[in-house]
């Protein structure tokens, strides 16, 4: 059966397809492997800091009472947290743009010109931006999973290489 090319009503015949600049880019699997990684690192760390810092005890009170955390207590946590990250990312991130888990399964992140982005701008620009943003409450969930989710754009960039300027390229 023969088209018609001068139908209005036919569906488009183009393909469509993602333009990524360069083989270079990490896969979608690998900085999955790197976050899974590095949360369970942070969830090696934390869970038993919190456990002794009280946290769970004031949370389960709270639960008891139906109510939540204090929302100081509860940032208070984030930026204890936040130290634990950078106590524990520092090395790798200020040596070779890359978390434990980054250096696991061999990706790194880069500036949009492939040069080593600074310490300061991985973690005031990449990091703390999202943290702060995911610890607000009610919005922080949705924040967090948009951020994450952007990963499936054509240039695999999330939330938080749009913020720094960065992408996570293969480690060589």
């Amino acid at each position: 059966m023969q088209q018609d090319n001068n139908n209005p009503y036919q569906s488009p015949q183009t393909v469509v397809e993602d333009v990524v600049d360069g083989d270079d880019l990490a896969g979608r699997g690998e900085r999955l492997g790197a976050a899974i990684i590095d949360g369970l690192i942070m969830i090696a760390v934390m869970g038993p800091l919190m456990y002794f810092g009280g946290y769970f005890s004031l949370a389960m009170e709270a639960a008891a009472r139906g109510e939540q955390v204090s929302v100081v207590s509860q940032l208070m946590w984030v930026v204890i947290g936040f130290v634990v990250f950078v106590a524990i990312q520092f090395v790798p991130l200020n040596a070779s743009a890359q978390t434990w888990g980054k250096r696991l399964v061999g990706v790194r992140i880069a500036n949009l010109d492939g040069s080593q982005p600074g310490i300061g701008q991985l973690l005031g620009k990449r990091y703390l931006p999202v943290q702060v943003a995911t610890s607000i409450p009610y919005l922080g969930g949705l924040i967090g999973l948009v951020n994450v989710l952007l990963i499936f754009r054509g240039d695999r960039r999330c939330g938080h290489d749009l913020i720094a300027g960065t992408r996570v390229i293969k480690a060589r």
